[in-house]
């Protein structure tokens, strides 16, 4: 199992429903959550064998920024 961290900027909570919408479909996630408190807006995906690219491909082919924190 890995974790996947990524840079967002995700600002308001009703973001987060078209977030769940891009990412149900990924069957690999097994549980993902965003910090909104956090300066970076964080998305924590937690998952199995999943490319970081794929998540920020996703996330921008829908208009919104993620990139992957690196450790």
């Amino acid at each position: 199992m890995d974790i996947l961290v990524f840079k967002t900027n995700v600002t308001e909570p009703h973001q987060l429903s078209k977030i769940q919408s891009l990412l149900m479909p990924v069957t690999d996630i097994r549980q993902w959550t965003v910090d909104l408190e956090d300066c970076d807006k964080v998305l924590r995906i937690v998952c199995d064998n999943l490319n970081p690219r794929e998540i920020e491909k996703l996330l921008f082919a829908s208009g919104m920024f993620c990139r992957e924190l690196e450790d």
